[in-house]
């Protein structure tokens, strides 16, 4: 479904590959935290903890907005587009 020139679907699509992007960056930043705690770099080790759940934020947003995409596909904005 187009919207206002948008591809609903090839959008939602797109946010979805992002939100695989930023899982694949948190299970690395997962792994670096092991890495920083095992070694006793306690510093090191929270700040990676704190970077993983800012990651899982940003996820759960982007989780919402491929929600959102199709609600307000579906609601359409008042734009209508006429063939001249």
């Amino acid at each position: 479904m187009c919207t206002n020139g948008v591809n609903t679907g090839q959008f939602k699509s797109n946010i979805e590959q992002i939100d695989e992007a930023v899982a694949l960056t948190r299970r690395w930043v997962h792994r670096a935290y092991h890495t920083a705690d095992d070694a006793g770099q306690a510093k090191t080790a929270a700040l990676l903890q704190n970077s993983q759940r800012l990651l899982d934020e940003v996820r759960a947003l982007l989780s919402e907005a491929t929600d959102t995409v199709e609600k307000e596909a579906e609601a359409g904005s008042g734009v209508s587009v006429n063939l001249v």
